[in-house]
């Protein structure tokens, strides 16, 4: 059954706004080597055209002089016919590495402004939170973004030379082929330069036909990507989540789900498969067709003893060019619409960026601000959080939180709180109300899972740091602080480090990080889940004692951390979004001043002592 057609609109709207980023490859800082390679794939192009008319004037010298059984003349064509035949081929090979490199050029450009509007203020992380056309985010900036570029500049090339080619041999066509008289019943009609007329018509016929029976290609190709995209996604996904899938038992689910996936993409080929049977069928009958056409309407002037054998085969050869140029919609229609489908993709990708982009404007009506001040504390002024859809998450906040402090953050699972500090961290921009954060503060976010980056362990425990700038001292001082003193000897070990640790190790690796970045503010979100009421202790202590002027923003529900915070906010959920009900201060001194007290006590008993 047929799928639905696509919004016309928004589709030719996704293509325009990747030509808006693709063109600026020619008005970057790149222009100067794209516009020198674009002018000498041009001249290129103009020099083989040159060449192939005069093998075509060679054609016709060689079969009249095989007609007049000139043997010395013969032998001078096949002289002269190595030459050419060497520079055409040198010819090919220079435009076909200026084509590529074209490409080459243009895809690396392209997909760096890709990679960089991706990362810019956490898009890659929104684009996950938001509806929109941008699923798999990576198939399009890795292949689609790689067709898109590849095909527009062969599209160009053969446009370029499909025109030169055209008003070169339109020429050869109308000279050599002459005027032709037909008898009619109201007496004879002459047709001047009647083969150009010829191949006009014929190339109009076939470029009638083969729209009317592929108009529906561009749109089929799209869909058999976007569902070749998914299919590649949801296996990815598998392979990313193999642990948890193979713990709960999930095979049949994951592969009943695959199953699903797969059938979609085997019925877009399926689809795929009957637009190219019948663009096959006109393709074919026109390459069939198209050679003997001219020899066809020459034969007559040839039996008249009006054309010699030579002027025929030039003729002929004149028309397979001209027809070669004007159908080159025929020839390239099946990857014109396979390029339209990936530009719409890159497109479309471009377009949920730039919604998000209007989202976090200063001026919107749904955007959070964020403004830097002079002073030390961190202000959380009546700040409403919520999901892109409109949805209020969390409403009317109003905090003040002073350097140093350390701040829990309670309430029950979906009221808002991991929404909160995302806010605070200027990941999460839909909302009203403003986060005022003193300048130059760093902020460090830990969630539940650490991300954990492909490479040596001495790499995913300094990420995103570089791994040569932290000493090898105190790298495994930290190590041994937080529990690792056994991985210490595999630092520089390469393997699956997200796979080989558990979830406490991969926990205990965070706070390595966390020392090493030494950060203004730290969000600690179930940070401490995996691990055991002692060893959290341990290390809750660590960060008291070696960052005691580091804020924490904790966000847990285990009652015992409670000692190790000076505050606990609770959020209770309320129609129109959860609320701050608490901010109640803790009964705990801080650490850090308490590590002082006893230093002074004991100072004192020594004293005494004495």
């Amino acid at each position: 059954m047929d799928q639905p057609q696509p919004d016309v609109l928004s589709q030719k709207a996704f293509v325009g706004r990747f030509w808006k980023s693709a063109r600026g490859f020619w008005r970057a800082d790149t222009r100067v080597i794209a516009w020198s390679l674009t002018i000498g794939l041009l001249v290129v192009i103009l020099t083989q055209t040159a060449f192939q008319y005069r093998m075509n004037v060679w054609s016709r010298d060689f079969f009249n002089a095989m007609e007049e059984k000139n043997g010395q003349e013969v032998f001078s064509q096949i002289i002269t016919f190595f030459p050419l035949l060497l520079t055409l081929v040198a010819l090919a090979v220079c435009a076909v590495y200026g084509r590529m490199t074209i490409q080459r050029r243009w895809r690396e450009w392209l997909t760096k402004q890709l990679i960089i509007k991706w990362f810019a203020n956490g898009r890659y992380y929104q684009l996950d939170l938001v509806t929109g056309d941008h699923q798999n985010p990576e198939g399009r900036i890795a292949e689609d973004a790689r067709l898109a570029t590849d095909a527009p500049v062969d599209f160009c090339t053969g446009i370029a030379t499909s025109v030169v080619t055209a008003l070169a041999f339109i020429g050869v066509l109308w000279f050599v082929g002459g005027s032709l008289t037909v008898t009619t019943p109201l007496g004879p009609v002459t047709i001047p330069g009647f083969l150009t007329f010829a191949a006009i018509i014929y190339a109009a016929i076939t470029t009638a036909v083969v729209i009317l029976v592929s108009r529906r290609f561009i749109h089929v190709s799209e869909r058999t990507s976007q569902a070749e995209a998914e299919f590649r996604y949801a296996l990815t996904r598998v392979r990313e989540n193999s642990e948890s899938i193979a713990l709960l038992g999930g095979e049949k689910q994951e592969s009943a789900g695959l199953d699903q996936s797969l059938t979609m993409v085997i019925r877009q080929w399926l689809s795929l498969c009957y637009q190219h049977m019948r663009y096959t069928v006109v393709s074919n009958f026109h390459f069939l067709i198209a050679p003997i056409v001219p020899v066809l309407l020459c034969s007559p002037k040839f039996v008249a003893a009006e054309m010699s054998l030579g002027e025929v085969m030039q003729a002929a050869a004149a028309f397979v060019h001209v027809q070669s140029a004007f159908n080159w919609l025929l020839e390239n229609f099946p990857r014109l619409a396979g390029w339209a489908a990936s530009a719409r993709r890159v497109g479309s990708l471009l377009n949920s960026i730039d919604h998000l982009d209007a989202a976090t404007l200063p001026d919107s009506m749904r955007a959070i601000s964020r403004t830097t001040e002079d002073g030390a504390s961190l202000h959380i002024e009546n700040l409403s959080v919520e999901l892109d859809d409109g949805t209020v998450v969390i409403d009317d906040a109003d905090v003040l939180i002073q350097p140093g402090e350390k701040i829990l953050l309670l309430g029950e699972s979906g009221t808002g709180k991991t929404t909160l500090t995302r806010a605070i961290a200027g990941l999460w921009p839909w909302g009203q109300g403003n986060v005022a954060i003193p300048n130059g503060t760093k902020i460090l976010m830990m969630p539940q899972r650490p991300y954990i980056p492909l490479g040596s362990l001495r790499r995913a425990a300094t990420y995103p740091l570089s791994k040569d700038e932290i000493p090898d001292a105190d790298l495994h001082e930290l190590m041994n602080a937080v529990g690792l003193d056994y991985l210490v000897g595999r630092l520089d070990e390469e393997a699956p480090w997200h796979r080989t640790l558990s979830g406490g190790e991969c926990q205990r690796l965070a706070f390595v990080r966390l020392m090493l970045h030494r950060p203004d503010i730290v969000v600690l979100d179930e940070a401490t889940s995996a691990l055991d009421l002692k060893s959290q202790e341990t290390l809750m202590k660590i960060v008291m004692e070696r960052l005691p002027k580091t804020t924490v923003i904790s966000i847990a529900h285990r009652p015992e951390l409670e000692a190790f915070h000076y505050r606990k906010l609770i959020f209770e959920r309320r129609p129109g979004g959860a609320q701050l009900m608490t901010d109640e201060k803790l009964g705990g001194q801080p650490i850090s001043k308490f590590f002082a007290k006893a230093a002074d006590a004991l100072r004192h008993a020594l004293t005494r002592r004495q």
